[in-house]
């Protein structure tokens, strides 16, 4: 595909598919209807030539508040053609996250998606110096707007664009013309160690590189559909969107709510769909749930076809040389050892077919090809569960700085427990803490080097500098191996970066400082990697906790018999919940669920650095009994 920008991908599309069907959506209480390529590009222009005559030009700064939605994508495609930069962020974001997100690159014109965003971006208007119009997707802009802020509605905006292109039917064309491939095509910002967003520089190439890329590792055809169901301003989401551009594929838009999500399913009949864990596992969870409900022989029955389905899968991988060998392996040898119980398996695994895993797939709409899982390691019992039912997961890997892939398995040849290789033309390295490269099999930091690697934090080149250096490495500060095939396998994460099995990225930090204002708390770490909720270990102030005791006479022995009471645990955990809330100012995810009181404090040269920094992979490995006792 000779091209060097996103609109331009847009162009070739239109040209040579111009009746697919780009976008779906469900109408009002109604059916999915779907857009084409030409009714997609029609809008972009339209919508572009709108923004102009609000004075968007190129190489400014657009701010877009909004889920994902159809709108999102059209608004997305038409700041690009421009040579502008979206800034893009969730509903979900604080008024005062947006105050600084919006205000740092100096955006003069932000969309919104409802009055509630309406509603956050006026209260922090005061701040946004720069800003000068607001657009809305759904809903009526105030009668009486901001002091120097104009509001306007998303369909006006449309229809003044519509005007100038009336008059200048060339006027969008010719700046698409324009644009360059390293030109920036997004600042996505994501928070750091302290807590402060970082900007992340994305251009229009780190995108496309992958656009490439990624359709050698999974077959896509025109006109295939992909379910849409994660927020559209994590750069996961918005690389399939861009994906599926390239591919002359369809976005149809839906939610991660499991009977919405399986009934549009049944109605549209994907056949991709971009995930995280947590969908995986709440429809596996589900499928459980409903057999035991049904108990019996058909319980019975089903937890065999499990067990057959599991084996065959693991006999197979073997067969196909798809163990990954991060020791020598002998693949003649492990073909041989497998070839006859497989051979013995697969008609019981056919009977499976029929009797279970069939009913299985057709929840997910009977022509699903895979799951493409990212924003989080896939746990093995989800994936092994799917690969017993024949539901193909390939797990990929990536990060925001890197726009995001690295590397996903290989849709014919996926290898189970590892993200698959990276992307042609991407390097990797496994470094030890001293930075000597490390051969397969070891476990060591994760630098990548390729096209996808951002530009750079916006306004921060001293963060910049400290994660990528002069020769374009980037220091993922996550931790894996490779095998020998070059399949990489992610075991942890250096950097204190928490994801949560739906994608959720949080930054502990802030939170344990907050909790650690208690006079009751003495120390707390964040833990929940991968997990669906947040937990926290707390090191109590025994002090404070032995005053308290005495005050409400709360009998005890010794300090142990005092954490071990149920009044001090509750007490804590009251703690916990009037200091980690969103009414100060914390989200859903961030809230704390369950705590495990330690007895001692940490200490210097065990927990903590010289620096009295939490060594996080120290206390995971110490305290690993406790920490599963939380998830359990």
């Amino acid at each position: 595909m000779n091209t060097q920008t996103i609109p331009q991908v847009l162009q070739t599309v239109v040209k040579d598919h111009p009746d697919i069907a780009a976008q779906m959506a469900r109408d009002p209480d109604g059916p999915f209807r779907a857009r084409s390529y030409r009714e997609l590009y029609q809008d972009v222009s339209a919508f572009a030539a709108g923004l102009q005559t609000l004075g968007v030009r190129r190489g400014d700064h657009v701010g877009l508040v909004s889920e994902n939605r159809v709108e999102w994508f059209v608004s997305d495609l038409a700041i690009l053609s421009l040579g502008a930069a979206d800034v893009p962020r969730g509903n979900d974001s604080t008024a005062a996250e947006l105050s600084f997100i919006l205000g740092l690159p100096e955006c003069a014109v932000v969309i919104v998606e409802n009055e509630a965003q309406l509603k956050k971006v006026s209260s922090v208007a005061a701040d946004l110096t720069s800003l000068k119009h607001i657009v809305i997707f759904d809903g009526e802009i105030e009668s009486k707007p901001l002091r120097g802020v104009k509001g306007h509605r998303y369909q006006d905006v449309m229809t003044a664009g519509q005007g100038v292109l009336q008059k200048k039917p060339a006027a969008i064309e010719e700046e698409i013309a324009q644009g360059k491939p390293d030109d920036t095509a997004t600042i996505i910002f994501t928070s750091g160690t302290t807590g402060e967003p970082k900007g992340v520089m994305l251009s229009h190439w780190n995108f496309l590189y992958q656009v490439q890329c990624v359709p050698e590792r999974i077959t896509l055809e025109p006109g295939d559909i992909w379910l849409c169901v994660l927020p559209v301003w994590h750069s996961f989401e918005r690389i399939v969107q861009y994906i599926a551009l390239g591919s002359a594929t369809t976005l149809a838009y839906s939610k991660p709510i499991g009977k919405i999500m399986l009934a549009d399913m049944a109605e549209i009949h994907p056949k991709w769909m971009a995930s995280v864990p947590r969908i995986w596992e709440a429809i596996r969870a589900g499928i459980y749930q409903n057999i035991k409900s049904q108990g019996g022989a058909k319980k019975v029955l089903f937890n065999f076809f499990v067990s057959v389905g599991g084996a065959h899968k693991k006999l197979s991988d073997m067969f196909r040389g798809l163990i990954p060998d991060f020791r020598r392996r002998n693949r003649m040898v492990d073909a041989a050892v497998a070839a006859v119980p497989l051979l013995l398996l697969t008609p019981v695994k056919a009977l499976g077919n029929i009797l279970v895993f069939g009913k299985i797939k057709a929840k997910l709409g009977g022509q699903f090809v895979a799951g493409v899982s990212g924003g989080g390691a896939l746990p093995p019992a989800v994936d092994a569960f799917f690969g017993s039912a024949g539901v193909l997961l390939l797990e990929g890997y990536g990060l925001t700085e890197t726009a995001p892939v690295l590397g996903v398995r290989h849709q014919l040849r996926p290898v189970p427990g590892t993200v698959g290789t990276l992307l042609p033309g991407t390097e990797c390295q496994i470094r030890s803490e001293d930075g000597t490269v490390l051969p397969p099999g070891e476990m060591g930091i994760i630098f990548v080097r390729g096209p996808q690697v951002m530009k750079g934090y916006f306004q921060r080149p001293d963060l910049t500098q400290a994660v990528l250096d002069d020769q374009g490495w980037l220091n993922t500060g996550d931790l894996g191996m490779l095998s020998h095939r070059g399949e990489l396998k992610i075991t942890g994460r250096a950097k204190d970066t928490v994801v949560l099995l739906g994608g959720e990225n949080i930054e502990p930090l802030p939170i344990e400082q907050k909790l650690q204002e208690s006079d009751l708390i003495e120390r707390a770490v964040v833990v929940g990697q991968d997990q669906k909720y947040l937990s926290a270990l707390i090191c109590p102030n025994m002090d404070g906790i032995a005053g308290y005791a005495n005050e409400n006479h709360v009998p005890y022995l010794d300090k142990q018999d005092l954490l071990e009471s149920e009044v001090v645990h509750e007490l804590i955990s009251s703690e916990v919940s009037n200091l980690i809330n969103t009414r100060t100012g914390f989200k859903a995810f961030e809230l704390i669920y369950r705590i495990t009181l330690i007895p001692d404090d940490f200490e210097v040269g065990k927990e903590l650095s010289a620096k009295q920094e939490i060594k996080r992979h120290v206390i995971s490995e110490r305290y690993k009994k406790e920490i599963d006792a939380l998830f359990r």
